[in-house]
């Protein structure tokens, strides 16, 4: 499908987003809501991208949202998914019915409608939309089926034909199996594969990842590893430093590092200085007590510097709201709508309160037009590169451009 561009001969106005929510259970009433509510908040501003996020309550009707959203607001491009829980404003709805609807208008700017899918029996991909350039400053907003994208396999696609570009998005959830989650594409409903959009022209989308923890002890440079074994860091043995960062802990902190502690991987290794958001997270899934070897969730290269990691429901909310502040220290602009894909393992289970993350969002930036879903897996860039992450927040901030002409 070719690009969808929202240049008119029309003076330009400013960018402008809404975010609705509806919890009724009855779907043809969820999207009248919604489509009148996103209709009055923007008046007669165009819809130029539309996200659509809804509970496994409304899965099997999603054609239904799909088309009275299309006809009720004539997007340029309608995309969306099914979700472990939906967000919307200042509330996660983690269980009950809920329809979230995202709405921007994006004067001048490009929109890539991309859909992927992937052939287990030939092990290839199928491509479609997806642009031939690799244009400065866009982003991807993507949305995929866990059950049938090797998500890792697409990523590492993407950077080969679109080097450094964010890739931002969450994968779908509410369901059990294949078949069963729910994919939006203009008024089409998919089962399987990713859809998504590449933007390009004059917004800002920046991203952050809040992969929700916080290093401890000290860092360690991979002295020795093959595949996912670490042997040595620093010289040692890898589970003598473990050992270490453990007895290091105190009390309560020691016991919640038992239940989840994680190591964290350098992605720049050129930087001066390394803070949040530079370490690639990662679990610890095993020790060797004979080699003293520990493994993890990835692979990890001799040379390369790591920290141990402590994820707790503490760690999560400091990490989150420390890069939100961050974001408003770095950039001039202050975002004026977001999406966010958080972890199905967040929300209450981790804070042990709802909203968590919803009102962090609310508190650093203000009551700014949110919506998103409780994800299944999240994806978003660390360190340049774009990962796919578990217990993260990923969000796209949307600001206007740090400079902007209106006559260009």
């Amino acid at each position: 499908m070719p690009s969808v561009s929202s240049t008119s001969s029309q003076p330009t106005t400013a960018l402008q987003f809404a975010a609705a929510l509806s919890k009724r259970s009855d779907t043809e009433a969820a999207a009248r809501d919604l489509a009148d509510e996103v209709r009055a908040r923007l008046g007669t501003a165009s819809v130029d991208l539309a996200c659509l996020f809804f509970s496994s309550h409304h899965a099997t009707r999603a054609e239904i949202l799909a088309s009275m959203l299309t006809q009720a607001l004539h997007p340029r491009l309608l995309i969306g998914c099914s979700g472990e829980g939906v967000i919307a404003g200042g509330e996660e709805l983690e269980t009950a019915p809920a329809v979230a609807l995202w709405a921007a208008s994006l004067p001048d700017v490009t929109l890539d409608p991309v859909r992927l899918s992937f052939s287990s029996a030939h092990d290839q991909f199928q491509l479609s939309g997806w642009p031939a350039s690799n244009d400065a400053g866009a982003s991807f907003l993507v949305m995929a089926d866990p059950f049938t994208t090797p998500m890792r396999d697409v990523l590492a696609l993407l950077e080969e034909r679109y080097p450094g570009t964010p890739v931002i998005g969450g994968l779908a959830g509410g369901g059990q199996d294949a078949g069963e989650n729910r994919l939006i594409y203009h008024d089409t409903v998919l089962t399987s594969g990713l859809v998504g959009v590449r933007l390009a022209g004059p917004v800002n989308v920046r991203p952050v990842i809040s992969q929700g923890c916080r290093p401890i002890g000290e860092r360690y440079v991979v002295t020795k590893a093959e595949h996912n074994l670490i042997h040595e860091l620093g010289g040692e043995p890898a589970l003598q430093r473990l050992q270490a960062v453990f007895e290091s802990l105190a009390g309560e902190e020691r016991r919640r590092a038992h239940r989840a502690l994680h190591i964290g991987i350098v992605i720049d290794e050129h930087r001066n200085r390394f803070e949040r958001g530079d370490f690639l997270v990662r679990n610890l899934v095993g020790a060797d007590q004979t080699m003293g070897a520990i493994a993890i969730g990835d692979v990890v290269q001799e040379g390369q510097t790591v920290q141990f990691h402590l994820r707790d429901a503490q760690s999560a909310s400091e990490d989150l709201n420390l890069l939100l502040a961050a974001d408003r220290t770095m950039h001039p602009r202050n975002p004026i709508g977001a999406l966010m894909f958080s972890c199905c393992g967040r929300g209450q289970g981790l804070f042990g309160k709802p909203h968590h993350d919803a009102a962090a969002v609310a508190d650093r930036l203000g009551a700014i037009p949110l919506a998103g879903f409780f994800a299944q897996g999240e994806i978003g860039p660390v360190g340049g590169r774009n990962f796919l992450h578990g217990y993260t927040a990923s969000m796209a901030l949307f600001a206007e451009p740090d400079s902007r002409s209106r006559h260009e």
